[in-house]
């Protein structure tokens, strides 16, 4: 499938940092010597004085995404532009990262391929879940992780877990990861749970600090679904570690691959076990 020129981009600022300012200054010449036209989210241009864009608008309007700071702004953008189905690249201002793997010293050089459409777009997973509240279905997006755990940090709690209607297991603890290939690095990983390569159908559960050490990782093809709930008190659900969410009494959480994916774009040659083994020290 051949890569759509780019002619119009949207670009978002990592939060509270106006240093930023200089960077974005010098990646808008970049893209308008190529004759991109460049748009600044009006959050982003607020902070660096600017003028800008409403967010929406520019997702409407633009061909790809452009975020610069780190993984963490990448994944908030890719959250809240979901719906409309825009690629996102990720510039990291800074050190090197799982999503935003591209420095600000690489672009014009990157430009140059993405004028001919020589790059690289990779289609991962994110996680639709559904809470039913006051006959209402709520729906949040994560592309990292899903947490349920407890509201107190003195009390553990019961995860009754089923899959596709069918009961699963209990998980009794500190809460329980639902991630996504993408998001094994982050908390999963940090939890004893597995790596997973993020163009995977798949997704994992993990206990966080289980009472019992029987509780293991799971893996489970996206053709699942599964709910969650507890019956003993009220929890916390989080969204990418960004987002949280009271589950009350009696409440249920729906988990699912969502039906369609995010779209991030590399370099041709980007390969992720390099980054792997970059970020993760290994063979070292």
């Amino acid at each position: 499938m051949n890569n759509k020129i780019i002619k119009k981009i949207g670009v978002v600022l990592r939060p509270s940092t106006p240093e930023l300012k200089d960077s974005y200054i010098r990646l808008e010449e970049i893209f308008n010597s190529y004759d991109i036209e460049v748009m600044l989210e009006k959050k982003s241009a607020q902070m660096i004085n600017f003028e800008g864009e409403e967010f929406e608008k520019i997702c409407s309007y633009a061909d790809i995404l452009v975020t610069i700071g780190g993984d963490g702004t990448l994944l908030s953008t890719v959250r809240k532009s979901f719906e409309f189905d825009i690629p996102v690249l990720g510039i990291h201002a800074g050190t090197l990262g799982f999503l935003a793997d591209l420095s600000i010293d690489e672009l014009d050089s990157f430009i140059q391929k993405i004028i001919k459409g020589e790059y690289k777009v990779d289609e991962r997973a994110i996680l639709e879940a559904t809470v039913i509240k006051d006959s209402k279905k709520v729906k949040m997006y994560a592309f990292n992780d899903i947490v349920l755990t407890r509201t107190s940090v003195s009390n553990m709690i019961h995860v009754e877990t089923l899959i596709d209607s069918k009961p699963f297991n209990t998980y009794y603890g500190d809460g329980v990861i639902v991630c996504t290939p993408t998001g094994s690095t982050a908390y999963n990983l940090s939890a004893g749970g597995p790596v997973l390569f993020p163009m995977t159908n798949v997704f994992a559960l993990t206990p966080i600090c289980p009472h019992s050490l029987t509780q293991r990782p799971v893996i489970l093809p996206g053709k699942y679904a599964i709910e969650m709930r507890t019956s003993e008190e009220r929890a916390l659900i989080i969204i990418d570690g960004q987002d949280m969410h009271e589950l009350g009494l009696g409440e249920s959480v729906y988990i699912e691959l969502a039906s369609k994916t995010i779209k991030l774009i590399h370099k041709e040659e980007f390969n992720y076990f390099d980054v792997l083994k970059e970020k993760l020290n290994w063979g070292k």
